[in-house]
């Protein structure tokens, strides 16, 4: 399904991301040094086996990247302007390579823009949560969206 209009989101809407992804330690490892994140807890599989983790930590922000990146196709695709922000930033819960997630978005509230007349916006909760079902992450996501373009009218006879 493409991206929502506008008015295609009200508030109480639940959408389930309708896919999964296992992340690999190839994504971590590519993530982190993309993003020159040189912490030992994310490349340091020796150091990590002594602390409460046992093992890397997948980045949080390719977490938080992920679980918005895969409402993408049915929430905000092609019908957004712009991202204005993100609040209330969490991740309850480590990520480690092997683990599955799977997304759902909340759409929270919704107002028509004051300033553009073919836009709204709507703040969106994100949750990811990983394959025993368990909270990893979560946001709240303000975005501009587009309204549904008007019809054409066709002349009369």
């Amino acid at each position: 399904m493409a991206g929502r209009y506008f008015e295609d989101l009200a508030e109480g809407m639940v959408i389930d991301a309708e896919w999964r992804r296992t992340v690999t330690e190839t994504d971590n490892l590519l993530f982190t040094s993309l993003t020159m994140n040189v912490a030992r807890l994310h490349l340091d599989a020796e150091y990590m086996r002594g602390t409460e983790f046992g093992r890397p930590l997948v980045n949080s922000l390719f977490t938080l990247g992920l679980m918005i990146g895969m409402s993408v196709h049915n929430t905000t695709l092609g019908t957004t302007i712009a991202n204005l922000g993100m609040t209330d930033v969490r991740f309850p819960a480590p990520v480690f390579a092997g683990d599955t997630i799977r997304a759902v978005t909340t759409v929270l509230s919704t107002r028509a823009s004051r300033s553009r007349p073919d836009a709204g916006i709507v703040n969106f909760r994100h949750e990811a949560f990983n394959q025993a079902d368990r909270l990893v992450a979560t946001c709240e996501r303000s975005g501009l969206m587009l309204r549904r373009p008007a019809q054409p009218t066709l002349p009369g006879p």
